[in-house]
């Protein structure tokens, strides 16, 4: 893969392996659980996306580099998370960044095994959701994409810019910047402004978003 994809790769291993720790600092595990926290959160994604492309052994277990980064990030959020804390929703927003970087890296990923658009674009935003869904599980919590905020499709969205960018022969890096961004624009929006999607109604009926 093109180094800065790698790069990009290895900045969303590390921020949702801080949004994974942070979680587990919260929920007062032993250091052993905040980097299992931390790995699974980091890895989660990218190792789905690599076994249904056929890149086996997956990326995130043939080389030291991103067992690396989650515990570097899983052992400063130990010991430091106290002014992790001070940001604003630390879990969500490293949730956020993550989950861009995460979509149009394996999407880029998933183009370059040769999938067409429509799988490429699925399998991104799998790549970003599938580390939050691992954090959220192992965590006891309801895995914030079944809830009604705008996730998977913010992430579906980043996946189409990064298969829009490539089917018009446009640079790579710039692509993908701007996927991410869109990506973190609509999650910070949605958490800000309260964007929903429409929930289930309860027993009463009704239909309409909560």
């Amino acid at each position: 893969m093109h180094p800065f994809v790698v790069a990009l790769d290895l900045l969303g291993t590390f921020v949702f392996a801080l949004s994974g720790a942070t979680l587990g600092v919260r929920k007062r595990l032993d250091l052993f659980g905040v980097l299992v926290l931390s790995f699974a959160a980091a890895v989660s994604g990218g190792i789905a996306r690599d076994v249904l492309i056929g890149a086996t052994p997956p990326a995130a277990l043939a080389t030291w580099h991103y067992v690396a980064v989650s515990c570097a990030a899983g052992l400063a959020t130990f010991y430091r998370g106290a002014a992790i804390e001070r940001l604003r929703n630390p879990v969500q927003l490293f949730d956020a960044i993550g989950l861009g970087l995460f979509a149009v890296t394996g999407t880029a990923k998933a183009l370059a095994a040769g999938l067409p658009a429509v799988p490429a674009m699925l399998l991104g935003m799998l790549t970003g959701i599938g580390g939050g869904i691992a954090r959220d599980i192992l965590a006891a919590r309801i895995p914030v994409v079944l809830q009604a905020d705008l996730y998977a499709v913010a992430a579906l969205a980043g996946a189409a810019v990064v298969v829009a960018g490539e089917r018009l022969g446009l640079a790579q890096a710039p692509v993908l910047a701007a996927g991410a961004v869109l990506v973190f624009v609509l999650r910070f929006l949605a958490i800000r402004r309260g964007w929903r999607l429409p929930v289930a109604p309860g027993k009463g009926g009704g239909g309409r978003p909560r």
